[in-house]
């Protein structure tokens, strides 16, 4: 693709940035001719790096943590989901530069939930991944309940049932009767979990749907 003056401008914004997003996009914005760029930005400053976003005209971005909540003090208009689950991983620009706050991940945690039977979900974690999965499974009809750092001991004494975990803690010890969902994205679950919010933010900002199998 020829990068030109009509190229859009996409983007990430995280502590630390990696390279999975820059290679999904861009890969994307090709197949489906799209005149765009994805770049990935390294940040410590959420609010400065939605002020260059809205100067440079960024056609969207995602939020990665631990800017998820505060990034939403410097957008135009939050989506229903986002109001509730009070985080936010994906934002778009409406084409007039308003600013509007989604969160793809709740549609991905859905998504996985949605393929276990499960009586009782227990969530690991009390953060926006975590908050995502509450609404979710609110939305499934769900039970779940939540441990965190205050119960984590908890984890020892469950026994038959679904456990998501929304932590960055590795190497959880539990039993094995337990289905463990792991988001981490060094796992599988967390990888095809990311592909699936992802697929999710290109066609908000693009309106185009990626047909493909989620773990292509």
């Amino acid at each position: 693709m020829n990068i030109n003056i009509e190229t859009r401008l996409y983007g990430s914004f995280s502590l630390k940035s990696g390279n999975n997003g820059n290679i999904f996009f861009n890969t994307y914005f090709e197949k489906y001719n799209v005149n765009a760029i994805y770049k990935a930005f390294s940040i410590d400053n959420i609010e400065l790096a939605v002020k260059s976003a809205r100067l440079l005209n960024f056609g969207g971005f995602a939020i990665s943590m631990p800017f998820k909540k505060e990034v939403l003090q410097y957008i135009d208009e939050i989506s229903d989901e986002v109001k509730i689950i009070n985080a936010c991983n994906t934002v778009v620009n409406n084409g007039n530069g308003k600013l509007i706050a989604y969160n793809t991940d709740y549609l991905a945690i859905k998504t996985v939930l949605s393929e276990y039977i499960i009586n009782e979900l227990i969530i690991l974690g009390n953060g926006g991944l975590a908050r995502t999965a509450y609404y979710a499974s609110d939305e499934l009809d769900i039970n779940y309940r939540v441990i965190k750092r205050s119960n984590w001991n908890d984890i020892s004494s469950l026994k038959n049932k679904v456990i998501l975990n929304c932590t960055p803690v590795t190497n959880i010890k539990f039993d094995l009767s337990n289905i463990f969902i792991d988001t981490l994205p060094t796992t599988d679950m967390g990888k095809k979990i990311h592909r699936i919010q992802a697929k999710e933010q290109f066609y908000l900002y693009t309106g185009i749907k990626i047909e493909e199998n989620v773990n292509d």
